[in-house]
């Protein structure tokens, strides 16, 4: 494991903060990954619509509606957690119904967002870093970088060794 990282994955903060509080173990892309490691770096966009928590399973709007937000120093955002893609499990959009469990989105907004396509289910080893950092990043859609190297050394994981395996036996 590098000792330091600048890679960064974008994704809405509740998606994070849900990661982060080991809510969520995974992410449900239309695309696999090569890239086996980043920072969560968050984002807002999703938030500006008005209807943004009809996207969350009822028993997570109120956590959502605390978390839409992530701290922000001036125009840097906070970063709190690192995560390694542990595995990429393929599933057909009609079975992911039984990930439900595992994330805090609805059906219709995973429904809606994979469409057709075949669900890449990224399961996250997700660790706190040992300080929370306040950075920038440069453009890039899925994936950028942070405007400084950040240390990736002595971290906590969010679950124990065991929560993590019930969790990818679930899966």
């Amino acid at each position: 494991m590098a000792e330091t990282i600048t890679k960064c994955l974008n994704e809405w903060n509740a998606t994070i903060e849900a990661l982060g509080q080991g809510k969520q173990s995974i992410l449900i892309r239309k695309y696999g990954t090569n890239v086996t490691d980043f920072l969560l770096y968050p984002t807002v966009s999703y938030a500006l619509k008005d209807d943004y928590l009809d996207s969350f399973q009822e028993d997570y709007k109120d956590f959502v509606k605390n978390n839409t937000y992530p701290n922000k120093k001036d125009s840097k955002l906070e970063v709190k957690y690192y995560a390694k893609v542990e595995k990429v499990v393929e599933k057909s959009s009609s079975r992911i119904g039984t990930l439900n469990n595992y994330h805090i989105w609805t059906r219709d907004h995973v429904k809606s967002y994979l469409g057709n396509s075949k669900a890449q289910i990224w399961i996250l080893r997700v660790y706190e870093l040992d300080e929370p950092q306040y950075l920038t990043r440069t453009r890039g859609m899925k994936y950028a970088n942070v405007d400084k190297e950040i240390s990736i050394e002595n971290l906590k994981p969010v679950l124990s060794d065991d929560d993590f395996e019930k969790i990818i036996k679930g899966i």
